[in-house]
C-alpha cells in the first residue's frame, strides 16, 4: 500500500505505468480498487495514480473533510506532494464532481477529462443515493453478483457513511454547465444508460456545452461502466486520452463499439 500524509492524515493510493500522468478519482460507492482494469489498460503508455477520497477506503475518516471543495482540496495537495504537474483525470460520480471543481480551482492544470455517470443536475441523483442505509445498502443495489463486482464489495465497508451524505448535501454548489463553460478543456462525459442512481443526461444536452464538450451513452452498463462493459469503457478512455492536447473529444473517430447512438 502506497500512502502520503497531510496534516498527519493517512491518503492512500496506487500507481501503475510510466508516462503522463492520469489521476483516477471514485465515486460514492467503493474505493480506489475498481479502477484496476482500466489502470492496466492506460499503464501501457501512461502513469495511472487511484487515491481515496476523505473518508473512503484506506485514507483518513473525518467529517470535517467530506465536503466537495475539501476533497478537490485534497486532490490539489496530492498533486504537490506528489510533484505532479499537468493532469488528465478520470472521474467516476463523485470523482468526477471532485475534479470539475478541481480544474476551476486550478486553471491550466487540467489537460482533459473523462466523467463516469456524473450528475447535470442535483435533482439527478436518485434519493437511496442520498440518503443511504449503509455503503453496503448501495453495493446490493447498484452490483450485480459477478466477479467483476468484487473490488467494490471489497472495499465498500470501509466507507464512512457521512463521506457520502455530507457531499451529496453539496451537489446544488456544482453547477456542471457553468464549470464546463468556465474551465473550457477537453471533456468526455459518458453515462451507463441503466444507472439506477443517477440519471443520464439527454443526448441533445451537450448542444448547450462548448465544442470541447462531448456525451457518449453505455447501452448496457449501470452505474459502473468501467466494470459492466469493460473493454468498451477502455477503447473509449484510450482513444480520448489518445487525442491530442485541447483537441474536441467531438473529433473522436466513429467505433463499431458506438455506432448505436447514431443510427
Amino acid at each position: 500500500m502506497s500512502a502520503i500524509l497531510l496534516d498527519d492524515r493517512i491518503v492512500h493510493y496506487e500507481v501503475l505505468g510510466r508516462g503522463r500522468p492520469v489521476i483516477f478519482l471514485h465515486g460514492w460507492v467503493g474505493s480506489w480498487r475498481y479502477w484496476i482494469p482500466a489502470m492496466q489498460t492506460v499503464a501501457i503508455s501512461f502513469r495511472a495514480y487511484a487515491l481515496d477520497l476523505w473518508g473512503f477506503g484506506d485514507t483518513t475518516k473525518d467529517k470535517i473533510s467530506y465536503s466537495l471543495d475539501k476533497q478537490a482540496h485534497l486532490l490539489e495537495r496530492f498533486l504537490g506532494e506528489m510533484g505532479i504537474g499537468k493532469i488528465a483525470v478520470v472521474g467516476h460520480g463523485l470523482g468526477g464532481l471532485v475534479a470539475m471543481l478541481f480544474a476551476r480551482n486550478n486553471p491550466g492544470t487540467v489537460d482533459r477529462m473523462l466523467m463516469v455517470d456524473v450528475p447535470i443536475q442535483a435533482g439527478n441523483v436518485a434519493a437511496r443515493m442520498r440518503s443511504p442505509a449503509s455503503p453496503a445498502d448501495l453495493t446490493d443495489w447498484l452490483l450485480s453478483r459477478d466477479p467483476s463486482s468484487d473490488p467494490v464489495r471489497a472495499d465498500a465497508a470501509k466507507t464512512d457513511p457521512d463521506a457520502i451524505v455530507v457531499s451529496m448535501n453539496n451537489l446544488n454548489m456544482v453547477n456542471v454547465p457553468a464549470i464546463m463553460k468556465q474551465i473550457n478543456i477537453p471533456c468526455l462525459f459518458t453515462h451507463g444508460q441503466n444507472d439506477p442512481a443517477v440519471a443520464a443526461p439527454t443526448l441533445d444536452w451537450e448542444t448547450a456545452m462548448p465544442m470541447l464538450t462531448h456525451f457518449i451513452p453505455l447501452e448496457q452498463s449501470g452505474h459502473f461502466p468501467m466494470l459492466d462493459e469493460n473493454s468498451r469503457f477502455n477503447r473509449l478512455m484510450s482513444d480520448f486520452l489518445g487525442l491530442e492536447s485541447g483537441e474536441s473529444p467531438r473529433d473522436l473517430q466513429l467505433k463499431d463499439e458506438w455506432k448505436r447512438r447514431v443510427r
